[in-house]
């Protein structure tokens, strides 16, 4: 994978680091605070950052005081989405995705859900939108439960103008180093709830606040989940550069489509960040990148738990292969039918 960061972008680095010392703030300074208003306006929600994915899900649970009951979680992501839940306390019910588009199955949702169930976390995977979202976000809804959106992959996606952490209580997108806006570790979680964002900036601090000059740590359960000024430097630049490096993934896209008709599909509204462009029972590519996830990737495969109630998280992670969609990749101005040749040579 090339690091999305040419000589333009290092110069740039630069001088927001100029910026920085001239500051004298390292950490939670004004370029932090400017990457968090740019993110704002990328994702169309206020945003918070964090240090990394996780600690925003870990946020997003304790806010939503999920200690003593169930969180669902689709199985079909990394393992770091569950693990929040149970670093909050919480005992995590797995439920199946759907083959169409690997997210969360509102069916076996419904199937899996209890009065216990204190949290939702619907995984949106692969840098598209889950299709069921708005029945999910309904259904969560009408029972008073925390929806939470997990936005690792899913930069640039949109769906007929609303982006990811639109329908629950926020969504946490990811920075590390493999995502479509790489700064190698950082976070950023948002959401329309004023109060809930107040909130995270003191979980995020120790639970420190300061209020006219005066410093309280109202909130017992806080710890150092801070972004650093130096990252946030790394982020505003990751982020003058991301309309090129979608435009230049869904225009890899767009030529992928001519060659695979067994792939995912979008409804109408839909465009996708291309985190991974997904196809079904094409084993025998010969190039690729990593699954999104695998077999061994599949959360209650990592806990030793029976996939015997999630057939489609199985058949998904067997079945599926990603030829590769990484910004930077040199045969990505190849003509269709090049690369149909490249990447399907074996079939000759």
């Amino acid at each position: 994978m090339k690091i999305p960061f040419d000589a333009s972008c290092r110069r740039r680095y630069n001088e927001l680091l100029e910026e920085i010392f001239d500051s004298n703030f390292w950490s939670e300074g004004p370029i932090m605070h400017r990457f968090e208003e740019a993110f704002g306006e990328f994702a169309g929600l206020p945003g918070k950052a964090v240090c990394n994915c996780g600690a925003g899900l870990l946020a997003c649970m304790e806010y939503a005081d999920v200690r003593g009951g169930k969180v669902i979680v689709p199985s079909n992501t990394f393992r770091a989405t569950a693990q929040a839940a149970k670093m909050a306390g919480a005992e995590v019910v797995y439920a199946d995705c759907n083959r169409a588009d690997l997210c969360l199955s509102l069916d076996d949702l419904k199937r899996k859900w209890t009065p216990e169930v204190k949290a939702v976390v619907v995984v949106h995977i692969g840098g598209h939108l889950a299709f069921e979202i708005e029945g999910i976000a309904q259904f969560c809804a009408e029972r008073g439960v925390v929806l939470i959106e997990d936005c690792a992959h899913c930069h640039g996606a949109d769906w007929n103008g609303k982006n990811g952490g639109s329908w629950g209580l926020a969504g946490v997108y990811s920075f590390y180093a493999t995502k479509t806006m790489p700064l190698g570790e950082g976070g950023m979680v948002v959401s329309r709830d004023a109060e809930f964002l107040n909130w995270l900036t003191m979980f995020r601090n120790y639970g420190k606040k300061v209020e006219n000059g005066v410093v309280s740590y109202p909130l017992e359960n806080g710890f150092n989940f801070r972004m650093n000024d130096v990252t946030a430097a790394l982020g505003l630049v990751q982020l003058e550069q991301m309309p090129d490096i979608l435009a230049w993934k869904r225009n890899l896209a767009a030529k992928y489509d001519t060659i695979f008709s067994n792939r995912v599909e979008f409804p109408e509204g839909m465009t996708s960040g291309y985190y991974k462009y997904i196809v079904f029972g094409e084993e025998n590519l010969t190039q690729r990148t990593g699954q999104v996830f695998g077999p061994t990737d599949l959360c209650h495969v990592v806990d030793g738990l029976s996939g015997d109630s999630l057939p489609n998280s199985v058949w998904v992670a067997e079945n599926h292969q990603c030829p590769p969609m990484w910004y930077g990749w040199d045969h990505a101005d190849d003509s269709p039918e090049a690369l149909r040749a490249l990447l399907l040579e074996d079939k000759k």
